[in-house]
């Protein structure tokens, strides 16, 4: 069985600030670290669950946060960035039979963090056919559309929430919650011993998870930045429907996913 996990580091134990999401400043390291524990986690609960093949893709900024070394023999390492639609699922393809991911966030346009954002800070909200979209709902619908199902996700509280209205069936460790700029977190401990015992549940149990695919598919971004729409809406099928904001549909998720990797 082969299993691909998704590792942020905006929704894990103690991440808080921005600054702790920069590689090289201060308040990277202990993070970088929690990235890990957390990866580990849910790699080892997939192995506990069957897998024989397990590729963890580091999918936040550089691509290079986290240190690889101590994982099972069974995992693999997608580091730095595939430049491709696929983005933070970077390599995936029908052949593995489940998604994980780990450490994501609320998206942008909600309070559930005070690191909530969407692929960038350059955005106040993007929305598919008119709801809030996140980097989870972005990448799941891209994994379901070649038929690789998404069984897990760790996060804020406010994310697993989100995550159920989509699929109620995707099992979710809620790590952390937000309160104003602040966090409230459980231990890195607690965190690792639900993250292994949900992602083996998960993984087993994956046949329950169907996420519905909306097609056609509108996205819809509103930029913070005037200039930003203005230049998105030259890409084909971009369509500027204000100062801040542009949409475009298309009738797949990977056409969606291509346009987006040029325009957000």
């Amino acid at each position: 069985m082969k299993v691909y996990i998704s590792v942020d580091l905006e929704g894990l134990v103690g991440s808080t600030s921005w600054e702790s999401t920069n590689l090289g400043n201060p308040e990277h390291s202990p993070i970088a670290e929690e990235m890990k524990r957390e990866a580990m986690a849910a790699a080892l609960g997939a192995i506990d669950a069957g897998a024989d093949e397990v590729y963890i893709k580091d999918a936040h900024d550089s691509g290079r946060n986290m240190d690889i070394t101590g994982f099972p023999r069974q995992c693999r390492f997608i580091r730095d960035w595939t430049n491709s639609p696929e983005s933070m699922i970077g390599g995936i393809d029908s052949s593995f039979d489940a998604l994980l991911f780990v450490g994501y966030h609320s998206p942008a346009g909600s309070d559930g963090s005070p690191l909530s954002h969407t692929m960038n800070r350059g955005n106040n909200y993007v929305k598919f056919n008119g709801q809030i979209c996140s980097e989870f709902l972005f990448h799941a619908l891209h994994a379901a559309e070649i038929g690789v199902p998404s069984v897990f996700l760790s996060g804020d509280q406010a994310l697993c929430e989100h995550v159920h209205e989509w699929d109620p069936a995707i099992r979710t460790v809620a790590v952390k919650s937000g309160l104003g700029s602040a966090t409230v977190s459980i231990t890195p401990e607690a965190a690792f011993e639900q993250i292994r015992t949900a992602a083996s549940d998960a993984v087993r149990n994956r046949s329950e998870c169907r996420l519905s695919i909306p097609l056609p598919l509108t996205m819809e971004i509103c930029f913070k930045d005037h200039f930003r729409a203005r230049r998105a809406s030259y890409y084909p099928g971009v369509k500027q429907t204000g100062p801040y904001t542009v949409e475009f549909t298309g009738q797949s998720v990977q056409e969606v996913a291509t346009a987006r990797m040029f325009i957000l």
